[in-house]
Formats: structure tokens, C-alpha cells, sequence
């Protein structure tokens, strides 16, 4: 009887060891992914838009002007997000 409750106790520890693993795996693999979005969406934004220079979006990073003269900045994730002008502020160098 020891001898089973000492098996599942280390079949669950495996489990559990197995799982948390996984998890890493799946977050190092979401953010890379991420990553991949952001760079290949700020290469087209770069051929297709214009800078808005001197400015910069409330994270710090380069804002866009879109054909339709609207500004825009790309985040962590690849999806452009649409500034008002009041979120446009001078670039500090």
C-alpha cells in the first residue's frame, strides 16, 4: 500500500513538474510570437506611412501618419492603436 501512495505521489509530482514546463513553453513562445508581429507590422508601417518625426505615442515609441492623415503607433503586439492628438507629444532626445 506504501509503495502505491508513493508511486502517485510521484506520478503527481511529474504531472505537476510537466505542466508549470508547458507553461514556460507557451510564454516564451506567445511572446516571441508577439515579437514577430510587431517587427514585420512596423516594416510595413515604415514602407507605406509616413513618420510623424519630432513626436512620439504616450509609450515612447514612433508614431505613424496613415494615408487618411490619421497618427498612429504599433504596440507590443503588432496592432496599431490610433492616438488623439492630445496623446502626441514631443520626442525627447
Amino acid at each position: 500500500m506504501k509503495q502505491i501512495r508513493m508511486l502517485l505521489v510521484v506520478a503527481a509530482m511529474a504531472i505537476a513538474t510537466s505542466a508549470a514546463a508547458q507553461q514556460r513553453v507557451d510564454t516564451a513562445v506567445k511572446k516571441a510570437g508577439d515579437k514577430a508581429a510587431s517587427t514585420a507590422v512596423k516594416g510595413v508601417a515604415n514602407v507605406k506611412d509616413k513618420v510623424y518625426k519630432g513626436k512620439e505615442a504616450p509609450d515612447g515609441s514612433v508614431v505613424f501618419i496613415d494615408n487618411k492623415d490619421k497618427k498612429y503607433y504599433i504596440d507590443k503586439k503588432g496592432k496599431k492603436i490610433y492616438l488623439k492628438p492630445s496623446q502626441i507629444r514631443d520626442k525627447k532626445d
